[in-house]
């Protein structure tokens, strides 16, 4: 007998939408899962390393295959219409997609996960849960990627987007009209490295019935959990800490309820933006050593964040390890450690003089992207932030000279003397 998990169609057409209600704009009947459901075991009482390599993931049914296949095929064989082992088209099932699903929602504690071809598909994913009318308020310090989805795509269908501090949570709640359906939290901001109160600002937004996600992808699963903190979704660019070895590009929704997942796997199916089984395979296999990999870039991070300190050129080190971090307690409440990225702007506030360290250092490679095992250098303002107005990001310290460092796993006394030649 096949263990692979069966699917119950609840509608003979997968395709129809059903009801409408208020913050439940996708009330469907579509396809559910009847045996993916992660075990207690699997979710509670695993320690971190151990479901990084055990959770939602079993022997191959076929093989025994220790490592999960990659099921590279686009359809299954049917011994009639409807008699399948629960897959049918793989744009809707993949069994590597469903083992990396299951292994995700253990990570961060979730009901269930589901995963995209990338980290702003998944966001575009969960603004697909809203309505013309509807407003969206995020962090003001936020990937630049975020910002551009929000303004150029969806501003033209009808949501309306604010870029708000969410540092003071006491003063946060001015900023929420009848009309805001959705609160996006990223925190580590990217790049400035601010700390926002998860568990604060979702009480906020339970007490008004709004919707709370947040970008978890600068912590990762090691390190923060926001749906333990009261978060309704957690999303991830698994290109960066979970993939981890800047090999592959994946995004990924964890859902605190089924409710909401069985809304994000519809649109997931009917919108199509999945990725494929190779993609998944990779993030799979990046996942087992997770926890290595970041304790590891933490403890880096930290060193090197200290060394900057007091460099001449150096004008400010942004890094929430610092005692006088504005964020330093709240960080250490939310997460378990402090990080691996960094930043640093220079006294000579120019792209000139950024672009003279950015092309000297030889360790640390000038590129697009974050927590893969080797350090990376990047130039936000040109770079992941370039879509975002420099008037709106100078408001939030985001200056021309300003440099991020995703730290790797390499030796750190080599990345020190890579980043003192390079200043």
């Amino acid at each position: 007998m096949s263990r692979l998990p069966k699917v119950q169609l609840l509608n003979n057409n997968r395709d129809e939408i059903v009801g409408s209600v208020e913050h439940n704009p996708l009330d469907v009947n579509t396809l559910q899962t009847t045996s993916r459901p992660l075990s207690t075991d699997d979710k509670y009482k695993m320690k971190f390393a151990t479901k990084t390599i055990h959770a939602g993931i079993a022997p191959d049914p076929s093989t025994g295959a220790v490592m999960t296949p990659i099921y590279q095929t686009s359809t299954y064989a049917q011994a009639a219409p409807g008699d399948h082992q629960g897959y049918e088209y793989a744009r809707t099932q993949n069994p590597t997609r469903h083992a990396l699903e299951a292994n995700l929602a253990a990570l961060e504690n979730g009901a269930d996960g589901i995963c995209f071809g990338s980290g702003l598909a998944a966001m575009d994913a969960i603004l697909k849960l809203l309505n013309a009318g509807d407003e969206v308020v995020a962090t003001n310090d936020l990937y630049g990627g975020s910002y551009r989805l929000i303004t150029k795509i969806y501003e033209r269908f009808g949501l309306k987007g604010h870029f708000v501090p969410m540092y003071d949570a006491t003063q946060f709640e001015q900023y929420l009209t009848p009309n805001t359906k959705l609160i996006w939290i990223e925190t580590p901001t990217n790049p400035m490295l601010n700390i926002v109160d998860i568990e604060a600002i979702c009480k906020v937004a339970k007490a008004r019935g709004i919707l709370t996600a947040v970008d978890n992808t600068f912590a990762s699963p090691y390190l923060q959990n926001p749906l333990d903190l009261g978060a309704d979704l957690v999303v991830h660019s698994a290109t960066k800490y979970l993939g981890g070895h800047s090999d592959t590009v994946l995004g990924a929704i964890m859902a605190k309820d089924a409710e909401l997942a069985q809304r994000l796997h519809f649109i997931q199916n009917a919108s199509g933006a999945v990725p494929g089984p190779m993609d998944c395979f990779l993030v799979l296999r990046g996942i087992k050593t997770l926890h290595l990999r970041v304790q590891r870039a933490c403890e880096n991070a930290e060193k090197i964040a200290h060394s900057l300190l007091g460099h001449p050129k150096i004008n400010k080190v942004y890094y929430p390890g610092f005692t006088d971090h504005p964020g330093h307690e709240l960080a250490k409440r939310q997460m378990r450690h402090f990080g691996a990225m960094v930043s640093f702007d220079l006294k000579e506030d120019t792209l000139e003089s950024a672009t003279k360290i950015l092309t000297k250092t030889e360790l640390f490679t000038l590129a697009e992207s974050l927590g893969g095992v080797e350090s990376l250098i990047g130039h936000p303002a040109s770079m992941t932030h370039g879509s975002i107005p420099r008037e709106e990001r100078l408001k939030v310290g985001l200056t021309d000279s300003l440099i991020r460092l995703s730290v790797g796993v390499e030796d750190v006394d080599d990345l020190l003397a890579d980043l003192k030649q390079a200043l």
